[in-house]
């Protein structure tokens, strides 16, 4: 095809195309220009005016405005990423990268359960367990692509244009560039190169990290913890995917072979608990399932089960047993007690979860013989390792009939807490005879105003107030 000098001129001068020199590929310069380019353009991309629907991350990685983000802000960052700059600059080939030292975790399996972070972690429970689906962090998931204006990255082909690219985006401080170059970088480098680089640009690695969580790529996840020699950010990983299994069966062998996985001996155990747990569950449902469509148990007729025991907490799984399987004996994998016993259950969480399991059914004598001890002599005597004002509360709140809870009432040991309780739920005599133990009068008098007119509590505040009337006299 024919072309005139002034389309061969427009051709070349085209912002699409441009004639070779010598000069281009030493050229750092350009090369520089068309990295920041491309970032400024992925930041206009990002930055629209209606961006108010996607979650923005900070320089970390983390959602702004987040604790874990607050942390890091205030803590700032290590020179950790600058000294690995220096070494991946002066690196001439890709055999001769030297091994960094790897970065102590940051994950613990027994913070996960007990609803805390390390120092410095940021990975919470919700994060590292949830089930729900992922948040959009990458500006292209969140929206339609037609509502975006394209920008292309393809033009960086080389290794070379792709690092000093998202080394651009880095210094824009904008979690929101940084992400949409690695999804480029994810796709276009094979992961071997991908991890390498990323291993000393631990800004960009944090990103990833939490961008493969979002996403749910738990293969690629546990291939980078691999390569970063992270053995329990691996073994968490490995763990969590027991959460997309659903067959209950299915599940527990999993969590079996989770159990060997190199977790601290702490966070080991709590799989172990995990894993016994399922397993006694499987057969407390099976067996409860057939008792109840059998008909021919009380319990599960007058109270039918609303919702299956399968992959319940602990807590819940203890108040189902002493909802439905209090009186059995030790032996048996549904029972309180063996449930306690296994799992190390302390005092005060069993009595609280089986005061109110047995409140619900109103079993008030089994109530009774939750707080009654008996000493070496045969002498019986009430003790509350909650503390006996929790335990007038508790009764309240399933309907107690008001002599339980005088009896109760009467056993907290401080007077004005004593007081108030019984103001509170109408424990007329526990008032009056507190009252006139203290010798108080004026407190008498106010509370003969509560009661009703003529009622046997009025006659008791009368009787009282006379006596104290003629002690004084004499």
């Amino acid at each position: 095809m024919n072309r005139t000098k002034g389309d061969e001129e427009e051709y070349w001068n085209s912002s699409k195309f441009k004639a070779f020199t010598f000069d281009d590929e030493d050229d750092e310069l350009s090369q520089l220009k068309e990295s920041k380019r491309a970032v400024n353009s992925l930041r206009d991309f990002v930055d629209d005016d209606d961006d108010d629907e996607l979650e923005r991350v900070s320089w970390s990685g983390e959602p702004v405005g987040s604790i874990s983000w607050s942390i890091k802000e205030t803590a700032g960052h290590s020179g950790s990423t600058h000294e690995g700059r220096e070494q991946l600059k002066s690196r001439n080939s890709f055999s001769s990268y030297a091994q960094l030292p790897k970065p102590s975790s940051t994950y613990s399996l027994s913070s996960f359960f007990r609803g805390r972070t390390r120092p410095g972690s940021f990975q919470s429970l919700s994060d590292a367990l949830s089930d729900t689906p992922a948040k959009s962090y990458a500006p292209e998931l969140g929206r339609p692509k037609g509502e975006y204006r394209v920008c292309s990255l393809e033009r960086f082909r080389s290794l070379q244009d792709k690092l000093q690219l998202l080394e651009e985006a880095e210094s824009m401080h904008d979690g929101n560039v940084i992400t949409a170059v690695l999804i480029f970088l994810k796709r276009t480098l094979s992961k071997e190169i991908l991890f390498r680089e990323l291993e000393v640009r631990q800004v960009a690695l944090r990103h990833l990290i939490h961008f493969l969580k979002e996403i749910g790529d738990q293969k690629l996840l546990i291939d980078l913890f691999r390569f970063l020699d992270r053995t329990e950010e691996l073994a968490l990983s490995h763990y969590r995917e027991h959460l997309n299994i659903q067959d209950p069966e299915k599940r527990k062998e999993f969590l079996k072979t989770c159990i060997s996985l190199p977790f601290s001996a702490e966070d080991s155990a709590h799989i172990q608990d995990h894993y016994t747990l399922l397993e006694r569950q499987i057969i407390i449902e099976a067996n409860d399932r057939h008792l109840e469509s059998a008909g021919q148990t009380e319990i599960f007729r007058k109270h039918p089960r609303k919702a299956s025991i399968l992959n319940m907490p602990l807590v819940t799984t203890l108040f189902y047993s002493c909802f439905y399987h209090y009186a059995e004996a030790e032996g048996t994998f549904s029972s309180p007690i063996n449930l306690k016993k296994t799992f190390k259950i302390p005092d005060k969480q069993y009595v609280l979860t089986a005061l109110a399991a047995r409140a619900k059914l109103r079993a008030w004598h089994d109530v009774d013989a939750l707080f009654t001890t008996k000493n070496w002599l045969g002498y019986t005597k009430k003790r509350a390792p909650i503390g006996f004002h929790r335990v007038v509360e508790i009764l309240h709140k399933n309907s107690a009939p008001v002599q339980i809870l005088q009896e109760y009432v009467n056993l907290v040991e401080d007077v004005d807490t004593k007081l108030n309780l019984a103001t509170k739920f109408k424990c007329h005599d526990v008032v009056i005879d507190t009252c006139r133990d203290l010798k108080d009068r004026q407190q008498l008098l106010a509370y003969r105003s509560k009661v009703d007119k003529g009622s046997a509590e009025e006659e008791k505040i009368d009787a009282i107030l006379s006596s104290l009337q003629i002690r004084w006299k004499n």
